[in-house]
């Protein structure tokens, strides 16, 4: 999908759905249409309409109207691309459906497979959805280019504030104009309480974790496993897992670990940071790990720098979190517990979870494989950039670092030349 860069998309009718929180959608519009792509947009919620209010289509009937209203879309626009973000809302896997059946070609965006500088872009589906090729013979038999650096996205977290809380407010006040709209979360003003509530827990838990980081970095460096948890409705969890939720896999790993770890080890459960104002686990870890005896042997923590705790764990355990391959990009043994793209024989420990606290140790990813199963995902599924923060002084509008053909290159040069001239007149002025 993404070979051959925007000139993908020029001369084609082009349909988005939902995309993420933000003006990400509407910027991705006027780059398509740059490259001679007729651009069309469907809203179905207030917030939807806030970030794309012009030429632009609303869906305001019954969810149970929508695939016979998507169809006629289809029809009257002549569309032959449709774009979304995720594909396992409601709204989406109807979309899927119909246009697989016509055979149009879907352009699922979903948050980058490798962060923080890629977003992801699949035709046809993303995670276990991904047509990503599962053999390793197929990354061990081919040359694959080297994947150049990406350019630096930066933090993004308090762009991604500022659109969540902008959204759901729009949502919230133009709920009467789209009244049968369902929404994964409550699309109310409310919705700006967790995101109130996380900045005031990220305080707490530094305060009682200090020195935690410390400690695992030193005395307790590999003698432990991580285990990373996601958000409570991810679809990660909720389609591309057999765990009904989060405290299910919590649940099942902490019942393995006692029965089956090595007592040398420690078990270390780290908290979503995006998670942090929805869900506290605190109660239920603490439960268990009396009834299971393992109130030495285990800690739930919250904001510790994850690239450090991977590097110092003696094994990674995942449903099917991207953080997996920052593990094996780290060399640390991973078990996935969910269906997980990247779950490949050679990458990913194949055992059972009871198996893998003692296998750990001996179990290495290929490092080859690795390298080149990277490779070919970043050229294939990623491009660089953020979906709340364009990169700056890039060709794109929406601020992505696209893959130029060797025409383009001259025009792209050519834009950034007039976006830099741009901001030296505004500095001046």
């Amino acid at each position: 999908m993404i070979e051959g860069g925007l000139s993908k998309f020029q001369g084609r009718r082009v349909l988005l759905l939902q995309g993420p929180v933000g003006p990400f959608f509407r910027r991705l519009a006027e780059d398509l249409q740059q490259v001679g792509a007729a651009v069309f947009k469907v809203n179905f919620n207030g917030g939807d309409w806030f970030f794309y209010p012009g030429r632009s289509l609303n869906f305001r009937g019954l969810m149970d109207d929508w695939p016979a209203y998507f169809e006629s879309l289809l029809d009257e626009l002549n569309i032959d691309v449709v774009m979304l973000f995720g594909d396992c809302r409601a709204i989406h896997r109807a979309a899927y459906t119909i246009a697989s059946f016509r055979k149009i070609d879907i352009a699922v965006f979903e948050e980058g497979y490798i962060r923080p500088n890629y977003i992801t872009l699949e035709q046809s589906g993303v995670n276990s959805h991904s047509r990503i090729p599962r053999t390793p013979i197929f990354y061990l038999n081919r040359a694959v280019a080297s994947a150049e650096p990406p350019l630096p996205v930066g933090n993004t977290f308090w762009f991604a504030v500022c659109w969540a809380v902008l959204y759901y407010l729009a949502a919230s006040l133009l709920f009467p104009w789209f009244r049968h709209y369902r929404h994964h979360r409550p699309l109310t003003w409310r919705e700006g309480l967790p995101w109130a509530r996380a900045v005031v827990r990220k305080w707490q838990y530094a305060v009682r974790e200090r020195g935690v980081a410390q400690r695992l970095a030193t005395q307790l460096e590999g003698r432990f496993f991580l285990v990373p948890l996601q958000v409570y409705n991810d679809s990660q969890i909720r389609v591309h897992s057999e765990y009904g939720s989060v405290d299910d896999f919590i649940e099942d790993v902490m019942s393995s670990f006692a029965k089956h770890a090595p007592p040398e080890v420690l078990l270390v459960i780290k908290h979503h940071p995006m998670d942090r104002g929805y869900c506290d686990y605190s109660a239920f870890i603490a439960r268990r790990a009396r009834e299971l005896g393992l109130q030495e042997r285990c800690l739930y923590i919250h904001d510790q720098h994850l690239p450090t705790l991977i590097r110092g764990a003696c094994g990674v355990v995942v449903v099917n979190s991207t953080v997996g391959l920052s593990a094996l990009f780290h060399g640390v043994p991973v078990k996935t517990c969910g269906s997980a793209m990247y779950d490949i024989k050679g990458l990913t420990f194949r055992g059972p979870l009871n198996e893998f606290w003692n296998r750990a140790a001996q179990f290495k990813p290929d490092r080859h494989l690795y390298r080149q199963f990277h490779d070919y995902l970043v050229l294939h599924t990623q491009v660089n950039g953020s979906f709340y923060k364009p990169l700056p002084l890039v060709a794109s509008v929406a601020g992505l670092k696209w893959r130029l053909t060797p025409r383009e290159v001259p025009m792209a040069d050519a834009r950034k030349r007039d976006r830099r001239q741009g901001d030296m007149r505004k500095k001046r002025w």
